[in-house]
């Protein structure tokens, strides 16, 4: 009976390389298993397990819903501030989650990268792909809310997945970088924190973009998440948005995207040996 092997010859190489998409695909039974477990290293002895997927969005709605909109009476897009703010907090908490966990993914697979080879790039991307899960929970509770408000769902609730993809690559693309710097520079652990708390700032979760002043919008809209948020409330909430801003939105999650597996296959080679 022919039996099918699989040979990997590690070379040394020099320069910018590819990403090698065959060697990812015969290494993907590595890839499910490296997501299953970190789903269930996530929520191994907790009490409420998946349940934390609804309660960070959910505190954080109920917090800002009470001090920005009857305190600060912070507007919406005609939508009830409530299911406005939880809608953008859903691909947020995802992007932040995210982030801070493929940053330190590698760091904390130390034994297995020095020990035994592998495409590295699989460890952050399995730590982002585990919180497909986490995302998919917030949805569902978020359809709740709507059946709560008698908000009506729409024919572009299609558009959804397109940008649940948009905010993968975000992440990703900021996963990847920080994570292969993370291994040299181990500052990356401290600065994570901060750059995300002043990128929540700059992207539109709490308050809609289109009242932002007109120089200040342009800004804003060079941040991908941006367009990944205002996208996720127009598939949800059918909210007014600009095309324009989620097409480069979309597009420059997939140029930073290309970019970052450039930049973290040029560092990979040095990862055995420093970290």
């Amino acid at each position: 009976m022919a039996t099918s092997t699989f040979e990997r010859v590690i070379k040394p190489r020099r320069g910018w390389q590819p990403v090698d998409l065959r060697e990812i695909w015969h290494y993907r039974e590595l890839f499910g298993f490296l997501i299953w477990r970190d789903v269930k290293i996530r929520y191994k002895q907790t009490a409420m397990g998946s349940l934390w997927a609804i309660l960070q969005p959910l505190i954080a709605m109920l917090i800002f819903g009470v001090l920005l909109n009857r305190v600060a009476k912070m507007p919406s897009d005609g939508s009830p501030y409530m299911l406005f703010v939880y809608t953008g907090l859903v691909p947020w908490t995802f992007f932040m989650n995210a982030v801070s966990m493929s940053s330190n993914s590698l760091i904390g697979n130390e034994q297995m990268i020095s020990k035994v080879y592998f495409p590295r790039v699989l460890v952050p991307m399995a730590a982002i792909g585990a919180l497909g899960l986490d995302m998919l929970v917030s949805l569902g509770f978020m359809g709740l809310l709507m059946i709560y408000y008698h908000w009506p769902v729409s024919a572009a609730l299609f558009w959804l997945s397109a940008f649940m993809l948009g905010g993968f690559l975000a992440s990703a693309s900021l996963g990847l970088i920080l994570s292969a710097v993370n291994v040299r520079y181990r500052d990356v652990k401290y600065a994570v924190p901060f750059l995300i708390q002043m990128m929540f700032f700059l992207t539109p979760v709490l308050y809609p973009l289109n009242r932002a002043p007109g120089r200040f919008k342009v800004f804003l809209s060079l941040n991908p998440m941006a367009g990944v948020v205002e996208g996720f409330r127009y598939a949800l909430l059918r909210s007014p948005v600009s095309w324009l801003l989620m097409t480069t939105s979309l597009g420059g999650s997939v140029l930073v995207f290309i970019a970052a597996l450039f930049f973290f296959r040029r560092m990979e080679r040095t990862f055995a040996d420093v970290i």
